[in-house]
């Protein structure tokens, strides 16, 4: 499962480079509004940061402008991927860039149907919202695991990119439901990697060497 970092900061972005896990960037307004940057500016230095794919949200509610928005965005770098709401506007605004070769991610899934739809559409990815749905009393990553059951009935294409994941527990789930990526904010992403045990057994470890004496070096 590929991992996406959600996030328009930077500075978060070069920061977890290192770690050699993030696969892409995920954006949308409001990451862009807290950056506090111009759009096309802060998506174009994370395009050239990241080679993976980055979505960047067209704002627009109509067909014409999301068609302007998005081409637009796409012309910044070729690992644009066009972000649209799950809306007939950004449905069919998907179909005319999917005609044209230009990678969309279809945002704001809350339901198998609408995944359908958007698969039906063109879409490269579909992000299904597990923690907003769960903070209705949903079940979000059932959503995922009936989205993945579903496109491979019917051999769609479109990749399942669980959203709103709000802790470790989320991404394992989206994981094991068979998502194709997630897109975490940075304070989950480094939360992956920790457990009580792990860093018990480290302290023994570290203990039982330094009464050796000994250096590896």
């Amino acid at each position: 499962m590929k991992l996406f970092l959600d996030t328009a900061e930077v500075p978060v972005i070069k920061d977890m480079l290192p770690t050699g896990m993030v696969d892409g960037v995920t954006t949308n307004p409001s990451l862009i509004a807290k950056s506090g940057r111009n759009i096309a500016e802060v998506i174009a230095e994370i395009c050239a940061l990241v080679e993976g794919p980055i979505s960047a949200e067209a704002v627009a509610t109509d067909f014409e402008t999301m068609v302007k928005e998005g081409d637009k965005l796409a012309a910044i770098a070729p690992n644009v991927v066009v972000k649209l709401p799950l809306t007939w506007d950004g449905l069919r605004a998907t179909r005319a860039f999917a005609d044209k070769g230009i990678k969309t991610n279809v945002t704001l899934c809350f339901s198998a149907a609408q995944a359908m739809l958007a698969a039906k559409a063109g879409a490269t990815f579909i992000s299904p919202f597990v923690g907003r749905l769960e903070d209705h009393g949903a079940d979000g990553v059932g959503l995922l695991e009936e989205i993945r059951t579903l496109y491979d009935i019917h051999g769609f294409e479109t990749e399942v990119l669980a959203a709103s994941l709000r802790n470790p527990a989320h991404v394992s789930a989206a994981a094991l439901a068979g998502a194709d990526a997630a897109t975490l904010p940075a304070d989950v992403f480094k939360a992956l990697v920790k457990h009580p045990l792990t860093d018990k057994g480290l302290d023994a470890f570290l203990a039982d060497w330094g009464k050796t004496g000994q250096s590896i070096l």
